[in-house]
């Protein structure tokens, strides 16, 4: 089923906030945080807050997949649905673990994993 706008500002927005909090109650630890580990810590966040961002955008794209099977690439033959896989995607924003149809070459066994 697929999230509406609201849903997922909601998900993105509750994910911020925890971010936020931990954030400050870093910064509110034994020693003020000179200049360079506030900048640290704030690489650090931005990037946990980019995934989630990314896997908020994704996330129920899952249960979107191609209506009918798509064609192999090498010999143009329909694939077929093998069903639901997972699999581990390398973004330049970090890993994410995904949930998706999954399809095989009939005469090759080449495999696609939407969308791509």
């Amino acid at each position: 089923m697929k999230r509406t706008r609201a849903q997922i500002k909601a998900e993105m927005m509750e994910r911020f906030e925890k971010e936020i909090d931990e954030l400050l109650n870093w910064r509110e630890g034994s020693e003020p945080p000179t200049l360079s580990q506030i900048e640290e810590e704030l690489l650090k966040r931005r990037k946990e807050i980019s995934q989630a961002m990314i896997e908020g955008l994704l996330s129920g794209e899952e249960n979107q997949g191609p209506v009918k099977a798509p064609k192999c690439s090498q010999c143009q033959v329909a694939m077929e649905n093998k069903g639901k896989r997972e699999k581990v995607v390398e973004t330049r924003l970090g890993s994410l673990r995904m949930e998706r149809e999954y399809y095989v070459c009939p005469q090759c066994g080449e495999g696609f994993f939407p969308p791509g």
